[in-house]
């Protein structure tokens, strides 16, 4: 057997040395962890192909380090829970959050061998780590689009998703694609006009995905209503896409009547990065993870500064730059830790400008009263991120830390008008 790296999660010395032991002479690499921290850590750094993971730990018990790599997507490798006072229950609840096995200490020589046999051969099966919506953000944004999309999931009508290029879209159609059947995203649109049935015959039981509708000619767009018309017959959902919003594309009539009227029907606005930024600390931290994962870059880890500068950065490519700027900071940092300094260093490049460099065009008079200085900067932090939230006062309350009628009181105070 080739040689895996497994890591072995373990607050007992004893059980992993041994463990330990037994695995590197069978000729693997392994990687020690005495609490969920360093755990935590060594998954980080390096996907291993298989873990071995006690449940009964100090710091955090392995059931709950397995649901929170579940809920991350980062449960992309095998996991054998080992514990000298399982029960059934606990099996029961380790193997629906995604655990290969339950072994029971003391393990046996040869029952250890065999799962682990086993474990590593359902590696090959496994996908690597991907962002996807299952693990896109915990932000009340982000909860509320999944549990719309996951109601539009128990039909197969065709769907509209409105949001912004180089966003969450295709996250959002892939999310309402079944397990194990056919992606097919348009890239030929003649095919609507020269072979519309090949393509629902491709995508049978599957999707169709067309990423902007506004693209097809009109030709295109009597093909594109004739695949919807018969998606029904194949078991395919149509899943089309715009930057467009509804009143857009009714105004510059972009869209022919009858195919409008049908993708009205089923709208659905995707959100912005900038209107959900709490989640991009987690986000910056699961796509570097699988930057290292695909492209064998080193591993550098973000520290608090970092990730708040990219929090409060604006983001006009939405997901994309923000994937951008994270496989820069990574190829071009130089320690281990990327810092503030580094995040404003490559927004420079990106988006012309930093948070640094904002701060330091902020237009305040320090000659004046402390108490007239302090209304100026209170009213361009606020006027700062206004703009940031569209004027979202939910959103704004949030950041600012302030309930929302002593914000509104704060706001009158400095003479900022909100607009609706």
């Amino acid at each position: 057997m080739a040689s895996r790296n497994i890591l072995v999660v373990d607050d007992e010395i004893g059980i992993r040395e041994l463990l330990s032991d037994i695995l590197r002479d069978e000729g693997h690499i392994v990687r020690l962890a005495e609490n969920a921290q360093v755990a935590r850590d060594e998954r980080l750094k390096l996907r291993p192909d298989l873990v071995l993971l006690d449940i009964w730990m100090p710091d955090c018990d392995g059931i709950s380090l397995l649901k929170e790599w579940a809920n991350a997507g980062l449960l992309t490798m095998p996991v054998i829970m080992m514990s000298g006072h399982g029960t059934i229950d606990t099996a029961v609840e380790a193997t629906r959050l995604g655990a290969f096995d339950f072994l029971e200490k003391p393990i046996a020589l040869q029952k250890l061998l065999k799962t682990v046999t086993a474990a590593i051969k359902h590696t090959e099966h496994l996908a690597h780590t991907e962002i996807n919506l299952s693990s896109f953000g915990k932000s009340a944004v982000i909860q509320e689009l999944k549990q719309r999309l996951e109601q539009l999931a128990r039909h197969k009508n065709t769907l509209f998703l409105i949001g912004k290029k180089g966003g969450s879209v295709p996250l959002c159609a892939k999310f309402l694609r079944p397990h194990n059947t056919p992606w097919v995203a348009l890239t030929e649109y003649e095919k609507l006009v020269t072979a519309p049935m090949e393509i629902l015959e491709q995508a049978r039981e599957g999707v169709v995905f067309v990423d902007e509708v506004t693209k097809l000619g009109k030709t295109e767009q009597k093909g594109l209503s004739l695949v919807i018309n018969k998606s029904e017959k194949y078991g395919v959902r149509v899943i089309c896409a715009s930057e467009h919003g509804l009143p857009q594309l009714i105004e510059k009539a972009m869209l022919e009547q009858s195919l409008l009227q049908t993708l009205a029907g089923a709208a659905v606005k995707v959100p912005c990065l900038d209107e959900h930024k709490e989640d991009i600390p987690d986000l910056v931290n699961a796509m570097a993870t699988l930057m290292v994962e695909a492209s064998k870059i080193d591993y550098k880890s973000f520290d608090i500064a970092a990730l708040n500068a990219m929090r409060n950065a604006d983001w006009p490519g939405d997901l994309d730059e923000l994937e951008s700027v994270v496989q820069n900071l990574l190829m071009t940092s130089l320690a281990e830790v990327i810092t503030q300094a580094d995040v404003q260093r490559v927004l420079a490049n990106f988006q012309g400008q930093t948070a640094a460099s904002a701060e330091q065009h902020m237009p305040l008079n320090l000659d004046q009263p402390l108490r007239e200085a302090r209304d100026e900067f209170e009213r361009f932090y606020f006027q700062y991120h206004m703009r940031l939230v569209k004027n979202n006062m939910s959103r704004l309350s949030e950041i600012s830390g302030l309930e929302r009628t002593h914000l509104y009181r704060k706001l009158k105070q400095l003479g900022i008008k909100i607009k609706g």
